[in-house]
């Protein structure tokens, strides 16, 4: 009688630890309440053709959640020039890993330039006001999802003294996600990707 019992006892301990792991794995599942911000940035054409160079310094990536005060992210120096980023090449500044929800806008914050025309003179680039460009874009943090967010900004000629100022290029600040970016067709086993800046299609293929 003893030993049935003492069967039953440990059956029952079994029962309750896999009843506790598996209400662990589900709260752990959601509980994810983080997701990763990637900051890039890219050069849409102004006045780049001017030169050989224009190296940016970024220092700070400041987000507005749209429920609280506005953050501020070590970018770490990331230096980066300008002409190597035309068309549709861009460069990654930071990945930051950030509470979800939705934000208003993205900041970026130039510490310093180094420029060079092609006639190889140097030339003065600076941000207006030496506040940070800023994007309004509002964009979404999914948990555990990767959301880009590029930031396209380009130097333009101020007035003729050969200085020029770094603006933003809103028509060109895309953001897109992770889960949106890449969906497989089970019949066809084709992968298909149309994403755009804040919203992503996908084109289905059949065969």
């Amino acid at each position: 009688m003893t030993h049935t019992r003492r069967r039953f006892l440990t059956s029952a301990a079994g029962i309750a630890a896999a009843t506790t792991a598996g209400l662990a794995g589900c709260m752990g599942t959601a509980s994810a309440t983080t997701g990763t911000l990637s900051t890039r940035v890219s050069d849409k054409p102004g006045d780049i053709a001017d030169f050989e160079s224009c190296v940016v310094t970024v220092s700070t990536v400041r987000v507005k959640p749209a429920d609280g005060e506005a953050k501020s992210l070590d970018a770490g120096g990331t230096a980066l020039d300008l002409v190597e980023l035309q068309g549709d090449a861009s460069a990654l500044v930071e990945e930051f890993e950030l509470e979800t929800g939705t934000y208003e806008f993205l900041q970026v914050e130039v510490s310093e330039t180094d420029a060079t025309l092609t006639d190889g003179s140097a030339a003065t680039v600076e941000v207006p006001g030496s506040a940070p460009l800023k994007f309004e874009r509002s964009f979404e943090i999914r948990a555990d999802e990767t959301t880009t967010f590029t930031a396209d900004f380009t130097p333009v000629k101020a007035g003729n003294a050969g200085k020029y100022v770094l603006q933003p290029v809103a028509d060109e600040v895309t953001v897109t996600y992770e889960s949106e970016e890449t969906t497989t067709d089970t019949d066809s086993n084709e992968t298909t990707t149309d994403s755009t800046a804040n919203e992503t299609t996908t084109n289905e293929t059949t065969s």
